[in-house]
């Protein structure tokens, strides 16, 4: 078997109740770990938390947080720390799609999407870097996009942030290494996701990702579940030479390695 070490770790998934996060909840809970999920979604989470529970066998605990505020995230690391006794692994997912032009790109979207995106991130990275430390080391994975890398135009504020998140993984890759703490990145191209059904409307989701499978290089968009083989594999043991990496999750889609 392709034991992936993870038995016993204790790892925080952002926007963890629906789509990505959630299937990366239930990989990592899947493969040993105790996992917490957090969104803003109080009921919402709390039903998800258990159906993972339920699912993979292990304890999923789901804290109420928006990342964008920052007492959120204190209290969604504080409660992780009481409940487990540290914190191994963090995979800053949450986010939402924000894609326009310039000129219809106010100010207060500007902010809101930096808050929730990048210092959702950053808050979350302070917060528990210290105690990866005090572990012996950790393993961080942020949710970006290939956009962040190539942007297309009228993708504003999105790509911009998603850059900084880029930039961010890097960065903290090269100052934490020292620590045994390795951050590394998922750039995602088209994959099933609940942003994807809330945009399809009363169309069938379906129906739009055939046309957007178009676009694919592999003739396909991608399935939630291989976001989280991925991110699973980078937090764990098999992964432990990798650090300060983008990769693209995409289907050939990014014109950018």
């Amino acid at each position: 078997m392709f034991e992936l070490g993870l038995e016993g770790k204790i790892a925080i998934v952002t926007g963890g109740s629906d789509g990505l996060g959630r299937a990366t909840a239930e990989r990592l809970a899947g493969e040993g770990a105790s996992v917490v999920i957090c969104a803003r979604r109080a009921d919402h989470l709390r039903r998800a938390a258990k159906d993972i529970s339920s699912q993979t066998g292990r304890e999923v605990l789901g804290v109420r947080a928006d990342v964008s505020v920052a007492s959120d995230i204190d209290e969604l690391i504080r409660v992780t720390v009481d409940r487990y006794g540290g914190v191994d692994i963090l995979v800053n997912n949450a986010g939402k799609s924000s894609a326009a032009g310039l000129e219809e790109t106010d100010d207060a979207e500007w902010q809101a999407d930096f808050d929730l995106k990048v210092m959702g991130a950053v808050r979350a990275c302070r917060q528990v870097i210290p105690i990866m430390r005090g572990r012996g080391g950790g393993a961080i994975v942020n949710a970006t996009i290939i956009g962040g890398k190539a942007p297309p135009g009228k993708a504003l504020p999105t790509t911009v942030s998603r850059a900084a998140g880029i930039n961010l993984t890097k960065s903290l890759a090269n100052e934490y290494a020292v620590d045994a703490i390795r951050v590394n990145t998922v750039c995602i191209g088209l994959l099933k996701s609940e942003q994807w059904v809330r945009r399809a409307g009363n169309k069938d989701p379906e129906e739009l990702y055939r046309e957007l499978s178009k676009q694919v290089p592999l003739g396909r968009v991608g399935e939630a579940e291989e976001y989280a083989d991925l991110v699973t594999f980078l937090v764990s043991d098999r992964a432990a030479y990798i650090t300060g990496v983008a990769v693209n999750v995409d289907g050939g889609l990014s014109s950018t390695v």
